[in-house]
C-alpha cells in the first residue's frame, strides 16, 4: 500500500454512486496520493472527497474551459498534477440503422470531444510541471465485437489512438499515456443488464480466467500505471479476464441464455 505516496491525482467520472471512478478514486487515495474527484454532480462528489480526504471540483467533460479549469483548480490545490484518469462513459446501445443524429453527436461529445478537451488541460499541466501518468478507461470493445454498440465503441477506440499520439509526443516531457480496456464489469452502469438472468452466464465462456470484471481489477491497473514503476506508455492494458482471446457472445448466444435461465426458473 501507499505506492503513490505524495502524488496528486485528478479522476473524473466519479460523481455516480459505487461506479468505476470513485473505486479508483478510493483506491488512489488508499495508495497514497491527494485525489481531486470531478464530474457534473458537486454534492455526491464532496460527499466522496470528505470521505477520502480528497477535494471536489464540478466539471462537464463535454465543456473545454471545464477541463482547464479543472487543471488549475488541481494545480492550486496540490501544485502539481501527477496523476490523472478519465472514466467518463455512457453505455450507448443501438442498432446501427437506428443510431439518431441527437445520440450520435452526445456521445461523440462525451467520449472523444470532451475527452480531449480533457487529455489537453491535464498533459498542459503535466509537461509544464515535470511529467505525470494520463490514463483513459477504454473498453475491450474497442477491439473486439459487440452487437448493437457501434458509436460507443467507435469513439472508445478514437481516444485510444489520441492516447497513442499524446504518449509519442509528449513523452520526453515526461508524460506516461495508456488505456485500460475492461469487458463487462460488475458496475452501476451495467447494473440493469448484469440483473437479467442468464446475460452473465452467456459471457462468461468467453472469460478465460472465469469471472466478469470488477472496478477493483480496474483499480489496481491504474495504480500500476500511475506509479513510477511503470516503464510503459502508448499502451491498451487489456484488463478484462482474457476476453480479447475470445470474443464477446452474439445477441443469438445470450437470447438463448436468458431464455435457458427463464425456462429454469419457470
Amino acid at each position: 500500500m501507499e505506492r503513490l505516496q505524495g502524488k496528486s491525482a485528478v479522476v473524473l467520472g466519479a460523481a455516480g454512486a459505487n461506479n468505476m471512478g470513485q473505486v479508483i478514486a478510493r483506491r488512489l487515495a488508499r495508495e497514497g496520493a491527494r485525489v481531486l474527484v470531478a464530474g457534473r454532480r458537486l454534492e455526491a462528489l464532496e460527499a466522496l472527497a470528505a470521505e477520502i480526504g480528497g477535494v471536489a471540483a464540478r466539471c462537464d467533460i463535454t465543456q473545454r474551459a471545464d477541463s482547464f479549469a479543472l487543471a488549475d483548480t488541481a494545480k492550486a490545490e496540490f501544485g502539481r498534477i501527477d496523476i490523472a484518469v478519465n472514466a467518463t462513459g455512457w453505455g450507448y446501445l443501438s442498432t446501427f440503422l437506428d443510431m439518431t443524429e441527437a445520440d450520435l453527436r452526445k456521445i461523440a461529445d462525451l467520449q472523444f470531444v470532451g475527452t480531449v478537451f480533457f487529455y489537453q488541460a491535464m498533459v498542459a499541466a503535466m509537461a509544464e510541471l515535470g511529467g505525470g501518468s494520463l490514463v483513459q478507461i477504454s473498453s475491450a470493445t474497442a477491439t473486439i465485437m459487440l452487437n448493437d454498440h457501434a458509436a460507443y465503441m467507435g469513439t472508445k477506440a478514437g481516444t485510444d489512438h489520441i492516447i497513442r499520439c499524446i504518449a509519442h509526443e509528449f513523452g520526453e516531457r515526461g508524460v506516461r499515456a495508456n488505456s485500460i480496456s475492461p469487458g463487462l464489469t460488475d458496475t452501476p452502469m451495467t447494473a440493469t443488464a448484469t440483473a437479467i438472468p442468464g446475460l452473465v452466464e452467456a459471457f462468461l465462456p468467453s472469460y478465460p480466467l472465469g469471472r466478469i470484471g470488477t472496478s477493483e481489477d480496474v483499480a489496481a491497473a491504474v495504480v500500476f500505471l500511475a506509479s513510477d514503476e511503470c516503464f510503459m506508455t502508448g499502451q491498451n492494458l487489456q484488463v478484462n479476464g482474457g476476453l480479447t482471446l475470445r470474443r464477446n457472445p452474439t445477441r443469438e448466444e445470450v437470447a438463448a441464455s436468458i431464455q435457458q435461465a427463464a425456462t429454469a426458473h419457470a
